[in-house]
């Protein structure tokens, strides 16, 4: 991960995890990328208010997809649906530096310590020290990060990491199985495998 890769991109971002499902199964049916792209602009299936919003969910899913090795993709329809999801976070990780950092860095060591909540104070001391070390991050304004640090709590709710509660939210570590855990290990990824078990 490189610093000048950092990006707020994220704000426009959701989940989107029906959107990665589809993707996916559309891609096991035997379409190709270009093919569900056409569908999405013609047919808009992902049921988007717009083109334009059709347009960036399909970039940013196949995006993500993109980013994971075969085995994952081969092995999803497989997973049950709490490993679906992981496997959607981990897409997003590794195609958002900031957010794998964030992952790595307040997630992973929240459970390494014990340490069950995570809290809006932790999102802001994260920025505050990204700020210090990156002068792009530094220009981006509180608004920005704000939005930034809901966007994160958003992803990490809907893979089913952290609670629904407002405020202070509940950490819940995934109960990785064999099956992820090989996938991780067997694809040069024990670094994700790390930030989800919490172990250094």
């Amino acid at each position: 991960m490189h610093r000048d890769k950092y990006s707020a991109g994220a704000v426009k971002f959701s989940f989107w995890f029906s959107e990665f499902r589809k993707v996916v199964a559309l891609l096991g049916s035997g379409k190709t990328i270009e093919e569900i792209r056409v569908l999405a602009e013609r047919d808009n299936i992902f049921s988007a208010a717009s083109q334009m919003r059709s347009k960036q969910i399909f970039s940013t899913v196949s995006t993500r997809i993109r980013s994971l090795p075969q085995g994952f993709c081969g092995a999803f329809d497989k997973l049950g649906l709490e490993y679906q999801r992981i496997t959607a976070l981990i897409a997003i990780m590794l195609t958002d530096a900031l957010f794998y950092e964030f992952m790595n860095e307040v997630y992973r060591e929240k459970l390494i310590v014990g340490d069950m909540v995570l809290t809006d104070a932790n999102v802001r001391v994260f920025f505050l020290n990204k700020q210090r070390e990156s002068e792009k991050v530094a220009g981006w304004t509180d608004e920005t990060l704000n939005r930034l640090g809901k966007t994160y709590k958003v992803y990490l709710t809907e893979a089913g990491l952290i609670d629904r509660d407002i405020g202070d939210r509940k950490i819940k570590k995934p109960l990785i199985d064999g099956q992820m855990s090989t996938l991780l290990t067997d694809n040069n990824m024990s670094h994700i495998l790390k930030v989800l078990t919490g172990t250094r």
